[in-house]
């Protein structure tokens, strides 16, 4: 009984959260107006429930995003492979206008010589000597000048718009890209593998949950059978009493166990109420949603436990399955990706480069108040030569971050296989536990029997009969508990071998 008693208290503290949840909800409702429940038709098994909390599940629901986020980072790693394609335009008002002459110009001109079959300046020569004469500034003086006016030469740039269409295809980043690809898919991967890691969780949580309303309801009933057996027995002692074969407090003590084994009942009762509310939770259903489980109404408490296992696992094989572990390698995979990256940086970097510029006005062929534009094709080479150990430094650190992940690969493994050898020495266990019980459990049907006998032939007493009927319930109650325990080691079992989940 006190077994029992620790079972419900553990159930209340596991639901608290729960229930405080479910109060705030009922709170916001008052009389007619409350929702009616909702009632799943039939009988709901343990892989429908599995079902609706993989669906339901937040947790779950966020790392989906993080596969679709993962999904789009590697598609937008492989983009830098094509070549990239930008467009940039814009405006300016200037408030001068360009001139490239402060004032006027006069240019001398010339005239060609038969003589010397040459073109010669036009300047003015003294007659009598035919020596060029210069002027007070000490230059020659042209007979004739060519004059270019200053508004010529003057250009109305007050609005200008210019734009280009640039082409970028890198040729060698110096592996950057190629990394970056690696490591956007290993996060990929590792994302998977958490959520499939995040979906073991859930699955436990809500077997953990369904075998807890197997048990309580198996409890309940016994609980129930218990009180009938007690109930019985307080009506032929008071029968007994009137007869005079049977003390007054022989009927009292019956009565006190009686009224006991009854607030036992309530509290099975309210915990079994509790378990299905944490039930529904987990697999995303109303608190008050009401089912009924395929396992809660069989004349066993649970399914008959299967193979019992024996050990000896292939552990290498078993990292493979583990999920976790699997995210951990592409997290070893990434880091070496990183470092990689951060060795690009200490590489040339080539990339081929075209262009259509274009502005207005324009000088392509004179001064023009319209677009016009060319092409223009080129390579572009980019080579490290001194950073005072930046890049190298950066590249040591993410060496060393490539150590310390395998090194927490090693570890987990380690961990791994510490885990699946505690999980398959519990299931063991379990499975002792479960034989030990069944023998109890015959031993105490059995003087439960004889017990009674007695007390009917009157070589018993009301204590004989009350000490079998307590060893009877703990019997029953231990072995619903060695059943739920097997079935819960079962399925650590196959969450620490990597199974649970495909």
């Amino acid at each position: 009984m006190m077994r029992l008693m620790s079972y419900i208290t553990n159930l209340r503290c596991c639901a608290l959260a729960m229930i405080v949840g479910a109060a705030a909800s009922v709170s916001a409702a008052t009389g007619d107006d409350t929702e009616a429940p909702k009632v799943l038709p039939g009988v709901t098994t343990l892989e429908t429930f599995r079902q609706m909390a993989l669906e339901s599940n937040k947790q779950l629901m966020m790392s989906r995003e993080r596969i679709r986020k993962a999904e789009y980072q590697k598609k937008e790693a492989f983009a830098a492979y094509l070549p990239g394609i930008d467009f940039a335009g814009g405006y300016v008002y200037n408030q001068r206008e360009l001139s490239i002459f402060d004032s006027d110009q006069l240019l001398p001109t010339k005239t060609f010589d038969p003589a010397t079959q040459s073109y010669q300046f036009n300047i003015v020569k003294n007659p009598v000597t035919g020596e060029p004469i210069k002027g007070p500034d000490g230059q020659y003086i042209p007979t004739t000048v060519a004059l270019i006016p200053k508004e010529a030469m003057t250009y109305d740039i007050h609005n200008v718009f210019f734009g280009a269409i640039t082409l970028t295809q890198p040729i060698f980043m110096g592996g950057k890209i190629v990394a970056m690809n690696k490591l956007a898919k290993a996060a990929e991967n590792a994302a998977r593998e958490l959520h499939v890691s995040e979906a073991e969780n859930v699955i436990y949580a809500v077997d953990a949950a369904y075998w807890q309303v197997v048990s309580l309801k198996a409890k309940y009933r016994l609980a129930t059978s218990y009180v009938n057996l007690l109930d019985s027995l307080c009506h032929n002692v008071h029968l007994m009493v009137e007869e005079g074969v049977a003390t007054r407090s022989d009927a009292l003590s019956v009565d006190v166990k009686l009224n006991a084994a009854q607030v036992d009942l309530t509290k099975v009762e309210n915990g079994l109420v509790l378990s299905r509310m944490a039930l529904a939770q987990v697999c995303g259903l109303p608190v008050n949603a009401q089912f009924t489980l395929a396992d809660e109404d069989n004349d066993t408490p649970v399914p008959a436990p299967g193979v019992e296992p024996q050990g000896g696992y292939d552990m290498e094989a078993v990292y493979e399955q583990r999920p976790d572990l699997r995210a951990l390698a592409q997290g070893v995979e990434a880091t070496r990706q990183q470092k990689r990256v951060a060795l690009s940086s200490m590489l040339p970097n080539v990339a081929l480069i075209g262009s259509y510029e274009f502005s207005n006005p324009n000088m392509f062929n004179g001064f023009s108040k319209r677009f016009k534009g060319a092409f223009s094709v080129g390579a572009m080479v980019t080579i490290p030569i001194w950073h005072w150990g930046g890049n190298y430094n950066k590249y040591r650190a993410a060496k060393s971050e490539e150590i310390m992940s395998e090194l927490r690969l090693e570890n987990a493994k380690e961990l791994v296989e510490l885990q699946v050898s505690q999980a398959s020495f519990k299931t063991q266990e379990a499975y002792k536990t479960y034989r030990m019980t069944m023998t109890n459990l015959a031993k105490a049907d059995e003087n439960l029997r004889t017990a009674n006998l007695a007390f009917r032939e009157g070589v018993a007493t009301t204590d004989n009969v009350m000490e079998a009927q307590t060893a009877w319930l703990k019997a029953h109650s231990e072995q619903i508990d060695a059943l739920i325990d097997i079935q819960l080691c079962q399925t650590y079992l196959s969450k620490a071998l990597g199974t649970l989940y495909k």
